[in-house]
């Protein structure tokens, strides 16, 4: 068989990590991103507050060798998911199973005024850059806020007022300082009462202005405001906005979509095309757009192709379950487990937070960069 990958995050190297331990070079596999490496979500805020330099939390693809895996670096152009076949700047590739694990794309632009009048720090070019603008923040007035719905990584807005709060401290200009967390949701984590309890508390106690249930539509970068979807607005110095997502224009193209996302199968990733699959960000499938779900729904996909290979029926289900890490600031991590079924409320617990799951979130990392590069991944303080 040939199983073409369409995506490098989460989902596109754990399920080409397993199929490459499985099946060996006895299939083959093609894994396609036209991106230069990978980033973990959270290293773009250990950039951004200065805690990690750039070039240490890059994983290139270049460095990916396992059995039976071929990664190509090139754009992919256009999707039928009928014949199975991919266009792509580097040519045709024909699939016996298409997986696709694209994610979803960013568009700052989409928010009037966000490009002018303010910063996105979802984008690793836009985390990245503003190590510089955060570093030379005189203080003022921020503004965090999310400008539309889905957005991955539902917790990051949160971690990033938190974060940003020991930044300004640190800097000694905190109490020149406002700090407001504008999001859609009536609590910061809504699966997890115990989590939302624990980060309203976070922010009372560093006087953090909690915003529920609003969205910033637009920014007037001549006035330097903020312009809310219930028609107020608020004033700011420097705003740090979550851009709107969407699936990727070549993923729309295809027909695989309804309204805005991929549907799929929520036991089994299949799209309503035969042999055609579909993971993380991408889906509309009913959990966060985080990559441990992604990582999850993969193994399940996964485990489906090699049961075909191998002549048998796949038997494992997706069961919803995924974790995140939370920063709360002040070296201390937390940890969100929760489970989304089909058809039940998603349940959430919280553990932490501590400087003991601060380290267990560095060997998070560290065990997927080992598993999936195959090298270890060295984590050295910015200076």
């Amino acid at each position: 068989m040939r199983i073409v990958v369409l995506g490098a995050g989460f989902g596109g190297l754990e399920l080409t990590t397993r199929l490459s331990e499985e099946l060996g070079d006895g299939h083959e596999v093609v894994l396609i991103d036209q991106g230069e490496g990978f980033v973990f979500g959270f290293s773009k805020l250990d950039v951004m507050f200065g805690r990690a330099l750039p070039e240490s939390v890059v994983h290139p693809y270049a460095d990916l060798v396992k059995p039976g895996v071929r990664f190509v670096r090139t754009g992919v152009r256009s999707i039928d998911p009928v014949t199975k076949r991919v266009g792509t700047d580097a040519g045709d590739f024909d699939a016996d199973i298409l997986v696709v694990a694209l994610g979803a794309d960013l568009h700052p632009d989409a928010t009037p005024g966000l490009l002018e009048g303010g910063h996105e720090f979802y984008t690793v070019p836009g985390a990245f850059a503003l190590r510089d603008v955060l570093a030379e923040f005189p203080g003022g007035r921020v503004i965090v806020a999310v400008t539309s719905t889905p957005f991955k990584c539902p917790p990051a807005p949160s971690e990033t007022a938190l974060l940003l709060h020991d930044h300004l401290t640190r800097r000694g200009v905190r109490g020149a300082s406002e700090i407001a967390l504008v999001m859609p949701m009536g609590v910061p984590i809504p699966p997890s009462p115990a989590a939302s309890r624990a980060l309203l508390a976070a922010f009372a106690e560093r006087g953090i202005a909690w915003h529920p249930e609003r969205l910033v539509t637009g920014l007037d970068p001549e006035r330097n405001v903020a312009l809310l979807d219930d028609g107020d607005e608020m004033p700011y110095d420097l705003f740090l906005g979550v851009p709107v997502h969407r699936a990727p224009a070549v993923v729309e193209q295809s027909g695989l979509t309804v309204d805005g996302w991929v549907p799929v199968n929520p036991l089994t990733l299949e799209t309503s095309f035969p042999d055609v699959y579909a993971v993380g960000d991408v889906t509309s499938v009913g959990t966060p757009k985080a990559g441990v779900f992604a990582e999850g729904q993969a193994a399940v996909v996964a485990h489906a192709i090699v049961a075909r290979a191998r002549g048998g029926a796949p038997t494992s289900q997706y069961d919803g379950r995924g974790m995140c890490y939370l920063e709360f600031g002040h070296d201390q991590v937390a940890r969100v487990d929760v489970t989304f079924l089909s058809g039940a409320a998603p349940v959430g617990d919280l553990e932490g937070p501590s400087s003991a799951l601060a380290a267990d979130k560095v060997a998070f990392g560290a065990t997927r960069v080992q598993r999936w590069f195959g090298r270890e991944w060295e984590h050295e303080p910015a200076g």
